[in-house]
């Protein structure tokens, strides 16, 4: 290590940044977030500066460079393209013993600007110790999509309860015992639901009862999405990684169970036409079982947990005992699969409107509502519609949708394995029967299904 990672409270405090192009007002921007007090020196200044010193936010003196200008400074960043300026402002600064910075000039600084991930009020610098800035880009990006946003927040509650805790317990070893607890309890959770009142509620009972370890059980019913595990959200992925159970379904692609915590016990509840693993009613109850056992209880499911995933009625039984729990979106079959297969669910020319529909069979006939389906100038998504496929299909013809309206049923959308067939609703069974298309599958009915040929980005060479 060449140089000593340290942060500099800068608040208020006078820093002069030479140069007025976009690299001095990327610098400036990183001082505001410090609250810097800012003054620029340049002959003249780009837009954005000009409108930072419009709004009095910083002070801009139209000026070439002068070692006086450096007077009084905590630092000094030099951002010209002229290198005998830079030069200049370098040797001015290490001479009056100012911290200077000289953009893409690491021979000429005594600091280098770190790049920076920031949940305030926790602030990750990662530097290269100016040899390889983009690396160091890379690795922030890295850590970006690592850290949720919300743990400024838990460091924000912890900084409320610090002196309560102090109060609590006399020596460091049972606070850091304590603060170990808390960090690996549901509290944090709640605080990254944005539930900071029930967190806050949490430790202040624990603090009252002077609990080391606070550990309850908990429920996560986590979207998975349609098949593509880089589709999963941040935290959906953070959740899948910490649970102790997953409780996951049939429609959840094998690639996202590869990302679910590899010691985890895995529970399979996946059902299919006429055949549940477990009774809805049976998967309720194992939910709430398992987490007030204390353990941590992923609820995966494909697609979105509230949209045809009966996500609704767990949660209500959750409540009812009490269970804590939370839900985390995902993106529902038809979005994702609709995208991947090049199809608009809605597009100004042809659908102004999009229906969900679920096509499950019940006592082997179909009851939707037909004269809805049939409207005109909308689409119609259909999930778990392939054993009904063709009296679907039928019903539309009926009730006076074309014969000759476009459709297309997607098999396995948003993986390698997307296959899609598209015809008109009057033949669209047959050529999926000749298909062998297999569940799980979506089924795609309305004009906008004629634009997959033009907008078919995921499988280019396998358009139907």
């Amino acid at each position: 290590m060449q140089a000593l990672p340290i942060f500099m409270n800068i608040t208020h405090r006078l820093c002069i940044v030479i140069g007025g192009g976009e690299v001095a007002a990327r610098k400036v921007s990183m001082l505001l977030k410090a609250n810097a007090a800012i003054t620029l020196y340049a002959p003249e200044i780009c837009t954005q500066l000009h409108a930072l010193a419009n709004d009095k936010k910083i002070t801009y003196i139209e000026a070439d460079f002068a070692e006086n200008q450096l007077t009084g400074a905590c630092l000094v960043i030099a951002a010209t393209d002229d290198e005998a300026v830079n030069v200049a402002v370098s040797s001015a600064a290490k001479a009056r013993n100012i911290p200077v910075n000289v953009v893409d000039s690491p021979a000429l600084c005594t600091f280098t600007m770190a790049s920076i991930v920031e949940r305030a009020p926790i602030v990750i610098a990662i530097s290269s110790e100016g040899t390889a800035p983009v690396l160091a880009r890379y690795i922030r990006t890295k850590i970006e999509t690592m850290l949720p946003a919300g743990y400024g927040r838990i460091a924000g509650i912890a900084g409320e309860f610090r002196e309560k805790v102090k109060e609590k317990f006399a020596t460091t070893q049972e606070r850091r015992i304590f603060w170990e607890g808390v960090l690996q309890s549901p509290i944090v959770e709640r605080i990254l639901a944005g539930q900071e009142a029930e967190a806050r509620k949490s430790l202040n009972a624990l603090l009252a009862n002077k609990v080391e370890k606070p550990h309850s059980g908990e429920v996560y019913l986590v979207g998975g999405g349609p098949g593509d595990p880089d589709l999963l959200t941040f935290r959906a992925l953070r959740l899948m990684q910490q649970c102790d159970v997953c409780v996951y379904d049939k429609l959840v692609s094998p690639e996202v169970m590869e990302l679910v915590r590899r010691d985890a016990e895995l529970i399979y509840v996946g059902k299919s036409r006429d055949q549940h693993t477990l009774p809805q009613e049976e998967i309720n109850e194992l939910l709430a079982r398992l987490a007030l056992e204390g353990k941590r209880v992923l609820r995966l499911k494909g697609g979105d947990p509230f949209i045809f995933g009966r996500g609704g009625e767990e949660i209500e039984t959750l409540m009812q005992r009490g269970v804590p729990f939370q839900v985390v979106p995902g993106i529902t079959a038809a979005n994702g699969v609709s995208s991947y297969a090049g199809i608009p669910l809605t597009h100004r020319d042809y659908a102004q409107a999009c229906l969900f529909i679920t096509g499950h069979l019940k006592e082997g006939s179909i009851d939707l509502d037909w004269v809805a389906m049939s409207r005109p100038r909308q689409t119609v998504v259909i999930y778990m519609g392939l054993v009904g496929l063709e009296k679907i299909c039928e019903q539309l013809i009926a009730h006076g949708v074309s014969p000759n309206m476009p459709a297309a049923v997607v098999q396995q959308g948003t993986t390698q394995h997307q296959r899609v067939v598209t015809a008109t609703i009057k033949d669209l069974a047959a050529k999926v029967r000749d298909a062998q298309i297999k569940a799980p599958c979506l089924t795609i009915i309305g004009e906008v299904v004629q634009l997959r040929e033009k907008l078919n980005w995921f499988e280019p060479n396998k358009a139907n």
